[in-house]
């Protein structure tokens, strides 16, 4: 499992790989199962988690008890409450397995002692959430400026392996949509096809 965060850490900074066999033992491996939590909404937030294979996703329960999925991990995502675990505290959001996933778990305190022995973790860490911040506004962006089915479209073909692997009822409450209105944006989508190829 470590190799892959070998791998991007140093897809993200120049660092020496004796540096990085030091710090790998900061996480520890863990599986879980499809559908399982790995944060509660509600419930202190101990961890930070670095994908290695699956897809998690991260999500509220709004006043009338729908889950609304705000962001997903594939491989090489990162995914926790941020600000819970940042500052110790109860979960604003649940973080729930879509998949039997693998991944790598680190805690605070670990994380913290980790940035202090090692500074080059800290440009590696600013850097991937300097990334996740940018997608964020880019996704409230869209959102608000395009049509729902041009922001499908745009998702679609960003990130065509969320179609693939994430369940329509999830991928809708992500976009914003109801599950029957993605069903029309995808029959739509694959009638286009269908007719581009016959003329």
């Amino acid at each position: 499992m470590s190799e892959a965060l070998f791998d991007h850490i140093k897809k993200h900074i120049d660092i020496d790989k004796n540096v990085i066999a030091s710090v790998l033992p900061y996480f520890n491996p863990l599986r879980v199962k499809k559908k399982q939590h790995l944060i509660t909404e509600g419930k202190t937030c101990r961890k930070n988690y670095f994908v290695v294979k699956g897809c998690l996703r991260m999500f509220f329960l709004d006043e009338n008890g729908n889950e609304q999925t705000i962001q997903f991990a594939l491989e090489n995502w990162w995914m926790t409450d941020i600000d819970a675990f940042n500052k110790r505290r109860k979960a604003s959001f649940s973080v729930q397995a879509l998949e039997d996933t693998e991944v790598l778990e680190i805690d605070k305190d670990a994380m913290d002692s980790m940035l202090r022995e090692y500074p080059a973790m800290e440009r590696y860490f600013r850097l991937i959430y300097e990334r996740a911040y940018s997608a964020s506004l880019f996704r409230v962006k869209y959102i608000l400026r395009l049509s729902k089915e041009a922001f499908y479209e745009l998702f679609t073909a960003s990130y065509p392996d969320f179609i693939q692997r994430v369940p329509q009822k999830v991928l809708a409450s992500f976009l914003g949509f109801t599950p029957e209105y993605l069903s029309e944006l995808r029959k739509k989508q694959v009638q286009r096809k269908k007719d581009g190829q016959a003329i």
